[in-house]
């Protein structure tokens, strides 16, 4: 084995050559034993990619060069893009700049998966599956991108046996005596965004990048850009053209804006961005409403459609869902109506007059009267 520590050094060095390139560095071990292993790996690592570069006619990609070109191609431009950052920031730190494409496999994935869920978020609070499958989706993303994209030759992994399983996604409906503690916690100037979140059911991205171009007057429609950059319309019915109309002259392009209260702009209107909209939720309405998410606003709009118009159909077309499976989980909404017409239907019935008829305390009270 080619390992050496030279005088006065902690480490054992290796050095090596294959096909007339030279390899050298730090093994890392203090052991010759352990050095001698790491060299052996390390061969094997180098000759695969030697092997690996004559059959592409270049060198393969490392994981931190395609990590930069999926931010410059496709991540900077993402509506999430803060979050990409944060994602390929850690796999950059966990995976290494200079690990091949190639090399990174279902065994990788199962242990960055491990690490990801050990971790603590804000509050020191354990990390949630659903951000562990995020942090995975941006590098099953990057590689997909690498293989479809950039003919770069990438390991072959079963995503789904690496995602954890969610929670099911709770229906927050926000009560009267919330949506007063909401408005009085916001400035007026987030108002209007948040009372268009309950009335059209729009996600938070889908509010912050509307522009008044998207806004059909005529046509009393809106169209909106949505999950997976789908195009839809919604309606622009009467309440929410009411809302809209005197903002029109507050900004040119943008429908949704706030007020700079200092620097150079103090006074003038700016567009309310994705980041900044999350931030004012966490700092000013999370205390009045613990446990309330701008996305809940989303939920509020299905369920108060779905309890005037008893129609799951309807709510499906609000929330613009490819599947009434997916809306089904405001089922539940209906199960007061439901009672209530079972009830009638009992009372109107002819089993009303049976002998064996059950009535409850007050009905019974009356009789004796």
């Amino acid at each position: 084995m080619s390992t050496y520590r030279p005088e006065g050094r902690p480490y054992y060095l290796y050095d090596f050559s294959i096909q007339g390139h030279r390899f050298h560095g730090s093994t890392r071990c203090s052991n010759k034993r352990e050095a001698d292993a790491f060299e052996k790996g390390e061969r094997k690592r180098r000759a695969e990619e030697l092997k690996e570069a004559a059959a592409l006619g270049r060198q393969p990609l490392s994981f931190g060069d395609a990590a930069t070109r999926y931010w410059e191609e496709v991540g900077q431009f993402a509506k999430t893009k803060v979050d990409i950052w944060r994602h390929i920031g850690w796999l950059q730190t966990e995976i290494g700049n200079t690990r091949r494409l190639s090399a990174i496999n279902g065994s990788v994935v199962a242990t960055l998966v491990a690490k990801r869920r050990a971790q603590t978020g804000r509050g020191d609070k354990p990390v949630t599956p659903a951000t562990v499958n995020r942090t995975m989706e941006v590098l099953r993303s990057i590689l997909m991108r690498a293989s479809k994209v950039w003919d770069e030759p990438v390991a072959a992994i079963e995503w789904k046996r690496h995602r954890l399983k969610e929670p099911q996604e709770r229906v927050r409906e926000l009560r009267a005596d919330e949506e007063t503690a909401l408005f009085k916690a916001l400035r007026p100037d987030y108002h209007p965004i948040v009372r268009f979140a309950l009335l059209t059911g729009c996600r938070l991205a889908e509010c912050v990048d509307l522009r008044w171009e998207h806004v059909d007057w005529g046509g009393r429609q809106i169209w909106i850009l949505g999950k997976g950059d789908k195009l839809a319309a919604i309606p622009l019915s009467p309440s929410v053209r009411k809302l809209l109309w005197p903002l029109r002259e507050q900004h040119k392009e943008a429908v949704f804006t706030y007020e700079a209260l200092r620097g150079r702009d103090k006074g003038e209107r700016r567009p309310i961005t994705y980041e900044g909209l999350k931030t004012v939720f966490t700092r000013d309405v999370k205390p009045a409403i613990p446990g309330y998410r701008f996305h809940d606003n989303r939920h509020t709009a299905a369920t108060r459609v779905l309890r005037v118009s008893g129609n799951l159909k309807i709510a499906k077309e609000l929330l613009r869902h490819s599947s009434i499976t997916t809306t089904a989980k405001y089922a539940h909404v209906m199960q007061s109506d439901v009672m209530e017409a079972m009830e009638k239907a009992a009372r109107s019935g002819a089993s009303a007059s049976t002998p064996d008829e059950i009535h409850d305390g007050a009905d019974s009270e009356k009789k004796k009267a």
